[in-house]
């Protein structure tokens, strides 16, 4: 296990419980479950956190056409799109307060929460937390103007006698609203970490207990997954100290050189957006460039992205569903993403910079990377797996799915 492994599990995977099939919610995570899924916390009464991160699909987007296409999902603001995929809100609140190692002389960051880490989990303690505050107040998500006005919603709520039981008979006093917002976003927090969220019921938990096997396809494809396939140096599968199960992820980021995604919506936000098609993501490199205690690690970090759990990667409401991979949805299918990383560097460059994933692989090239600084060439790119072994390590990730029934 590599220093980055042990500092994780040391850090976040000490924090997690053993994995339940069922198991009551606390009122706290009632609360957030609440809060989670109330359409009227935005403005115009019709996106809720869930509209994102739904469970049918792995707490991720729901929508097929979209993930088909942008990936970015539309706020309550009719017409205004975010620039990236939702991410799972499963498995990401064990992820700790961001910070660095040094690690063969460079920092390595780790912890923090959305793709680019802005929520580092050093106002609330809990990345989760400060992560949740975020979509409530972004003008192109659920656009409420203040803290306040979130509030107001959750104290005139239905579910507002649970919120004050929870935190208290003052919990709505108009006097103490920065307070009542940082304790919705701790419920939400709490909601994410419940057994609800975080179910540890995948046919690879059961697998682990003994009380299921593996396919012999399967089984390949984990050993591909530990060894030539290179994933667990990211998507570690040890479990933690404690015998915790596996999280498919070590919560920090990387630069897998991702193309664009030619149907972002984000590029025709030009009241967002002025950059129109010339913007770049430039995801935590460009986070810490505007943080004065980090400004020197940004050129190191431009173009990665938070490493995601491999957990609920293929879950979806039906078969034909499509679900989309990376931070910015360009990949259409496991075996898609599986293939690049397989084969980035082994084919020749697309002439088109805007190249979808289908026109890709029937030209048998992959465009340029958004971000051409900082990719990682170690850890994939021209690893040489064929055919077999690819949809092998795919049949393994379908295992990852909650909700599996031995």
């Amino acid at each position: 296990m590599s220093k980055k492994t042990v500092t994780i599990y040391a850090l976040s995977l000490c924090l997690m419980a053993e994995p339940v099939v069922t198991q009551a919610l606390t009122p706290s995570e009632e609360l957030g479950k609440s809060i989670f899924f109330d359409e009227n916390l935005s403005v115009n009464g019709n996106q809720a956190c869930a509209a994102c991160h739904a469970p049918e699909a792995g707490w991720t987007g729901p929508d097929s056409a979209l993930n088909a296409a942008g990936t970015v999902y539309e706020g309550s603001i009719s017409g205004r799109f975010g620039n990236r995929k939702p991410p799972s809100s499963a498995y990401a609140s064990p992820s700790p307060v961001l910070h660095y190692v040094i690690e063969k002389k460079d920092a390595l960051f780790i912890g923090g929460n959305f793709w680019d880490g802005r929520a580092t989990g050093e106002k609330l303690g809990n990345p989760a937390a400060d992560q949740a505050q975020g979509p409530f107040l972004n003008p192109l998500e659920q656009a409420l103007a203040a803290p306040a006005d979130v509030v107001s919603r959750v104290c005139g709520s239905s579910y507002a006698s649970l919120f004050k039981q929870v935190w208290g008979s003052d919990a709505c006093d108009p006097d103490k609203v920065d307070a009542a917002f940082d304790r919705i976003a701790r419920s939400v927090a709490d909601f994410e970490a419940s057994p609800e969220s975080n179910a540890f019921t995948s046919k690879y938990d059961y697998y682990l207990k003994g009380v299921v096997k593996l396919t012999k396809q399967e089984k390949k494809g984990l050993n591909l997954f530990k060894g030539k396939g290179k994933c667990v140096n990211c998507h570690v599968v040890d479990p933690g100290p404690n015998g915790q199960p596996p999280l498919f992820t070590d919560f920090t980021y990387d630069n897998i050189g991702v193309p664009r995604n030619p149907d972002n919506p984000f590029y025709t936000q030009s009241e967002f957006n002025a950059a129109g098609f010339g913007w770049i993501d430039l995801g935590l490199g460009e986070f810490l460039a505007n943080r004065s205690d980090y400004q020197q690690f940004a050129p190191a970090n431009l173009g990665k992205q938070k490493v995601p759990t491999l957990r609920n990667v293929d879950k979806r409401p039906y078969e034909g569903f499509v679900k989309a991979f990376a931070h910015n949805g360009y990949f259409k299918s496991l075996k898609g993403i599986v293939h690049f990383y397989n084969t980035r560097d082994a084919k020749p460059t697309c002439l088109n910079p805007f190249t979808t994933e289908a026109d890709a692989l029937a030209q048998d090239c992959w465009p340029a990377p958004e971000v051409p600084v900082n990719v990682n060439t170690d850890e994939l790119g021209n690893l040489h797996l064929t055919d077999d072994q690819e949809d092998a390590i795919v049949a393994f990730l379908k295992t990852l799915s909650d909700g599996y029934h031995p």
